[in-house]
């Protein structure tokens, strides 16, 4: 069994946030997550020479907190000014220089993660909490923050035992996310997005395209496409081939001349918290911390969870229970 001051389970924005701040303070933290790469839905996936960020497209900093981060990022090469056609541009977009995902590996230098771990297990120890993974390995800390979609906290949560009251569910269950399909395209060409390649749509199946080539991010034409939450909802169980045809063939006219040489099509079922918790993150009721955080509270998006992340480490810092 491994032992922590803190457990982290969910390796994006706002966890690895979280685990950066407290590693500054000399708190010892774990971040455990299912997936095999960094982000969550700040996710870049590469095949060959074919880069497509395929969750969030962009962030904005509008608090000084993040901008300083940003401003940090921004000098260790890890960001770019990006400014899509897009309403609101008062403030600067930015993107991962080489992907969005570049951005959580910026921030997961010297922070200690492991991935493909699965939580499947919660409960209350002598001094805090053990937490157990699907393939059996446990963990034990004093404090554990929780930064997945509300609905899988509240999945993981009712297979544990953690002495939760119902004044400590209400909040999660208030959050609701849309759901979003995302089809990753290879051209045989760069489509005809204007420049810089980012187009917003309002109505229709799609909600977003990207011209990744465009963007500065994919070294061969690629496009992102992703659906509007009405068609995602709609199909988010069906037949997701036939989905990403009807995508492509909406996407026609912002692609020719070129061509389609390959593509995907991914399933976010949490993409965007449409619902949120008002404050940064929430804290159970429980003997030993347990907080919960994300984009599914406070001002929500990348920098929202950048700050949920950071809110939840002060919060631990300051209650001083370590």
């Amino acid at each position: 069994m491994s032992k922590y001051q803190v457990i982290i389970v969910g390796a994006g924005m706002a966890g690895l946030a979280a685990a950066r701040h407290l590693n500054k303070a000399n708190i010892s933290c774990i971040v455990l997550d299912k997936g095999r790469g960094l982000g969550g839905r700040m996710a870049t996936r590469r095949v060959g020479d074919a880069t497509f960020d395929h969750g969030a497209q962009f962030f904005s900093a509008k608090t000084p907190s993040f901008q300083s981060f940003v401003k940090e990022a921004r000098q260790m090469g890890a960001v770019n000014e990006w400014w899509p056609g897009i309403p609101d541009t008062t403030h600067p977009r930015w993107i991962g220089a080489s992907g969005m995902n570049e951005v959580l590996k910026f921030l997961h230098e010297n922070l200690t993660i492991l991935q493909g771990k699965k939580v499947a297990h919660i409960a209350q120890a002598a001094k805090g909490w053990q937490v157990t993974t699907d393939n059996n390995e446990t963990f034990e800390s004093a404090a554990l923050i929780l930064t997945i979609p509300a609905p899988q906290a509240i999945e993981l949560l009712e297979n544990s035992e953690t002495g939760l009251t119902s004044d400590d569910w209400s909040p999660l269950r208030q959050i609701a996310y849309h759901p979003c399909l995302a089809v990753l395209a290879t051209l045989d060409q760069p489509s005809n997005l204007p420049d810089p390649g980012g187009m917003q749509m309002d109505g229709g199946v799609i909600s977003w395209m990207a011209d990744n080539f465009k963007k500065g991010i994919s070294k061969v034409p690629t496009i992102t496409i992703h659906a509007s939450p009405a068609f995602s909802s709609q199909h988010l169980d069906g037949d997701l081939n036939e989905a990403g045809k009807i995508l492509l063939e909406a996407a026609g006219i912002w692609l020719q001349p070129a061509k389609v040489v390959d593509w995907q099509i991914h399933r976010w079922r949490y993409s965007l918290a449409c619902q949120r918790h008002p404050a940064p993150y929430w804290q159970a009721g429980t003997s030993f911390p347990l907080l919960f955080g994300g984009d599914g509270f406070g001002m929500g998006n990348v920098e929202g969870a950048f700050l949920s992340g950071l809110a939840m480490a002060e919060q631990l810092l300051t209650m001083n229970s370590f």
